[in-house]
């Protein structure tokens, strides 16, 4: 019997890396899982591995989320886990980001995330409940010198999800925000960090000696997604190897 048996997952950003192990793992562990992503080809060869449906998606839109939805419910007939994992990296510090690179990875980051709690929480109301992972990052819980506009909006996703679990809690909904640390994947290698040859010095700092899985990140995924998390909501899961500590 599956973790996630019965249940229907929407995850977003999941043609590759982080997006695609979670949708793996939870179709691995029962659940019907909708995957979206604007990575159209990626996504579908994704959810022909895993026995999952792809959706194009692009997060910062409205419109596509209400489609999304949708479509998610009359596939399966309604939405337990949403998984706000689509987001895009810029480097640069505070007086290198340009207003338009500002705005954008808001936009994909932080509003995709606003948009998509709205858009379930009347779907999840009416099933009598759900659970929303929303993907931070480490960079949401400590400030940094560059990536400015990114840890902004991960600083923002985690007060969202806060706020959310504090109003949705008297539905069932439970609303929890993981913060992994340096994860191989390929956004890791957009940082200045990897860019500058400077990750086995950064690595060398690291409690646990090494660089995160994606699978790793999809397993505290899961286990919030499943009822093994029943009484957990409004927090923050770290999955770093003991960086913050």
């Amino acid at each position: 019997m599956g973790r996630l048996d019965g249940k229907t997952a929407l995850i977003t950003g999941g043609a590759r890396g982080q997006g695609a192990a979670e949708a793996a793992l939870f179709a691995e562990e029962g659940a019907n899982v909708v995957l979206t992503d604007v990575l159209d080809e990626e996504g579908e060869r994704t959810a022909d591995i895993i026995g999952g449906t792809f959706l194009h998606h692009d997060v910062t839109s409205e419109e596509e989320w209400a489609s999304v939805v949708s479509r998610t419910v009359g596939l399966h007939g309604g939405l337990d886990v949403l998984v706000n994992n689509a987001a895009i990296f810029s480097p640069s510090s505070l007086l290198e980001t340009e207003p338009d690179e500002f705005r954008r990875v808001i936009e994909v980051n932080q509003v995709s995330v606003y948009l998509g709690m709205r858009e379930v929480a009347p779907v999840m109301i009416e099933r009598g409940g759900g659970s929303i992972v929303n993907i931070s990052s480490g960079a949401g819980m400590r400030a940094g010198s560059s990536g400015f506009a990114y840890g902004a909006s991960k600083w923002a996703v985690r007060g969202m999800t806060k706020s959310a679990a504090v109003r949705l809690g008297r539905h069932g909904i439970r609303v929890n925000s993981i913060h992994p640390g340096f994860v191989d994947t390929v956004m890791l290698g957009q940082t200045r960090i990897v860019q500058r040859g400077n990750l086995d010095a950064a690595v060398e700092r690291i409690p646990l000696g090494r660089v995160g899985r994606p699978e790793e990140i999809a397993r505290l995924a899961l286990f919030l997604a499943s009822d093994e998390s029943a009484y957990s909501t409004g927090s923050e899961f770290i999955a770093d190897g003991g960086s913050l500590a």
